[in-house]
């Protein structure tokens, strides 16, 4: 039995990962930042640390009084966060992101991973509670991509994997080996609703993992949000990178899916 701090940004994984971590019988101890993170992850937890954005020193102090040294970092933190609300930085986090030449998502995650370590606190992989929610290699739908869908597969794989060495996004929308969107700051969804918007729907879109992918942090998620996005846009085919994806509400995402003949595989 493990005791665990999870810092959580927005979305259900951190309640996922909250229950799993029950499962096994850790205790897990929530670091939650007001109006981003699911007041509902209070109810999944033993105790939950609610911050300020920005409040780093006070969250560095709270790990020590709770006698923490090993945390998990889940749920979604908009990039866009860090523009618009810079004043609401602490002393610590300015010191810490000016030793930055840039605000990439690996660079400012890393820099604090490493001045967590010093402090004697480990980010671990989230992945060894949620691997039930990673996919290998395979087709999950009823149908499989046609012969140009998997031209189209490949083709985005390739762009996506090189955009995503710059930490500029993880996602790219393809349709007749043309780059109809990429995703920079907006994300998986609206990427794809930009893309539905600019050609009239049978598109690939294909995300991926960084080639150096830190499966500490930042993992690519999708769910059924993403897959009623691309129902809306008239996507064909969604293509995920096997074991360095994380796929949640797997049954109702097939399901949505199928009834709307996309296509599903993992890649």
């Amino acid at each position: 039995m493990a005791r665990i701090g999870l810092v959580a940004g927005e979305g259900r994984l951190p309640i996922v990962f909250s229950a799993a971590a029950k499962d096994k019988g850790d205790t897990v101890i929530a670091f939650g930042l007001k109006g981003i993170t699911d007041p509902a992850l209070e109810q999944h937890v033993h105790k939950i640390h609610w911050l300020e954005w920005g409040k780093w020193q006070k969250g560095l102090l709270l790990l020590a009084s709770e006698r923490i040294n090993k945390i998990i970092m889940l749920g979604k933190l908009k990039k866009e966060t860090f523009f618009k609300q810079a004043e609401g930085l602490d002393g610590e986090s300015k010191k810490m992101l000016k030793k930055l030449g840039d605000k990439k998502d690996y660079a400012i995650l890393n820099e604090a991973a490493k001045y967590l370590k010093k402090l004697g606190v480990d980010i671990i992989d989230s992945t060894l509670y949620l691997a039930d929610f990673i996919p290998r290699k395979g087709t999950l739908t009823k149908r499989g991509p046609g012969e140009n869908e998997w031209e189209d597969i490949k083709y985005g794989q390739m762009v996506a994997k090189s955009l995503s060495g710059f930490d500029a996004g993880q996602t790219v929308a393809v349709k007749d080996k043309t780059v109809i969107a990429l995703e920079a700051m907006e994300g998986t969804d609206e990427t794809i609703s930009r893309a539905g918007a600019l050609v009239r729907g049978g598109f690939v879109v294909v995300k991926v993992a960084r080639p150096d992918q830190d499966m500490r942090f930042d993992v690519p998620l999708v769910g059924r949000e993403t897959l009623s996005t691309l129902v809306k846009a008239e996507g064909s085919v969604l293509a995920l990178e096997a074991d360095k994806t994380l796929l949640m509400d797997r049954a109702e995402v097939i399901k949505l899916a199928d009834e709307n003949d996309i296509s599903i595989v993992i890649i």
